[in-house]
């Protein structure tokens, strides 16, 4: 490693991680050397069959990468979303709040993509683009004020960075010294794709029930061998983490019979395509960003609840916002791991995380309660939302990733 062609380390290759080697190597080329660390490289991406929601700002950025071309034809547009507000017993489900149309000019309101056809796409164009995938694990790192000692496989390599992208439990975080400021929701997402009789027309539905919101989000209609169509959706049922287990090991019938009281009989009949998994909620923010010569990406600096499906969209605003502070810092002379640079990062992202995370959780606590005072409440606030075009318009422009602009080129669909 040279001054004029520094190495960066990224541990962990998920989707914000990918997405920031990518970027990287484009934007420099050969005048950089970007390494990406992870054991999940040993397997075949397509494996993963979790479906991802990603808001307008994600799909430029994939554009811009030069990625969404490739994966279009997979992923389901969301073009509408229904917002209810009952309890399971209740006869009928009201729509309180609607959104309908389109974010912007020709785009809908969201994307759903299956994880595995994203990443397998993404770690293509990062082996075309001359990133090192190691299917391999960062042990440990030592770091001084001229660069970072990087420790895999039991070998050291000196680097200018590490971004540490490995997950919400991360050891690196840790051993970099930042704490970790959580608490659980008490609940577990049950996540599994679901076959169903009916077109979903573009529409997603987020139930709001007592133990948590149930989201049914649309998914790409498979064609099966004898010509007929397969329509599909992915669930995430929000619930009481005590109950979840009793849940996924009831009887097959039980346990199809709750997911119906759930889903509703809008769509058909319908059953699961996947057997259902679920995951621990809770809240989580890294107390800073950066550490000497290490940056945090996506999980490894915060997890939201999945009330708003902003998740991954928040990693891949990690992502944009750092390539782009790391290439203005390389062409213009800088340092990327200095902490002058890093501190950038840390501004850039601080704000919209909190915001976010606030927001999850507000949303969580208020409609995962029964009480008829609260339930009164918020169901006026969202039928007053429903009924003024301003307010409506930005809520739509917020959950699309759009609200107040990014200032962050990738995230307009530019290049770097």
């Amino acid at each position: 490693m040279s001054a004029d062609h520094p190495r960066i380390v990224i541990a962990g290759g998920g989707l914000a991680g990918l997405s920031l080697a990518l970027a990287l190597k484009q934007a420099l080329g050969e005048g950089i050397e970007a390494v990406m660390y992870d054991p999940a490289l040993k397997r075949d991406p397509h494996g993963d069959k979790r479906a991802y929601a990603i808001a307008a700002a994600g799909r430029r950025m994939l554009e811009a990468l030069g990625i969404w071309n490739g994966i279009a034809d997979k992923a389901q547009p969301i073009t509408d979303m229904v917002i209810t507000d009952s309890r399971l017993h209740d006869p009928v489900r009201p729509a309180y709040l609607t959104f309908a149309g389109e974010a912007e000019i020709g785009a809908p309101l969201a994307h759903m993509i299956a994880g595995g056809e994203l990443t397998a796409a993404l770690v293509e164009a990062c082996r075309k683009a001359g990133v090192s995938l190691r299917p391999a694990a960062v042990e440990g790192f030592s770091a001084d004020p001229a660069g970072i000692d990087v420790t895999a496989e039991g070998q050291t390599e000196r680097a200018t960075l590490l971004v540490a992208a490995d997950g919400a439990r991360s050891r690196l975080r840790e051993q970099a010294g930042i704490s970790w400021i959580s608490w659980p929701y008490r609940q577990s997402a049950i996540v599994a794709t679901i076959r169903h009789a009916r077109d979903h027309e573009c529409r997603a539905i987020e139930h709001f029930l007592p133990a948590g919101p149930f989201a049914i989000l649309p998914l790409k209609p498979e064609t099966l061998p004898d010509g007929s169509i397969q329509h599909r959706s992915s669930i995430v049922w929000s619930e009481r983490g005590d109950a979840v287990p009793h849940f996924l090991e009831s009887d097959p019938e039980d346990l199809q019979a709750e997911l119906e009281r759930r889903f509703g009989l809008q769509l058909g009949a319908i059953a699961f395509e996947t057997k259902p998994q679920a995951f621990p909620l809770s809240f989580g923010v890294a107390r800073r960003f950066t550490a000497e010569r290490v940056a945090l990406l996506g999980d490894a600096a915060h997890v939201v609840h999945p009330i708003a499906g902003q998740g991954l969209n928040l990693g891949l605003h990690d992502a944009a916002a750092l390539a782009e502070i790391i290439v203005e810092a390389l062409r213009l002379g800088r340092d990327p791991g200095a902490a002058d640079v890093l501190d950038e990062y840390e501004r850039a992202r601080r704000t919209d995380i909190t915001a976010m995370g606030l927001m999850t959780d507000g949303l969580n606590r208020l409609f995962s309660n029964d009480f008829l005072p609260v339930r009164l409440i918020r169901d006026l606030g969202l039928g007053l939302v429903d009924r003024m075009p301003t307010l409506k318009g930005f809520f739509m422009r917020e959950a699309a990733g759009q609200a107040g602009g990014s200032p962050f080129r990738l995230l307009k669909g530019e290049a770097l």
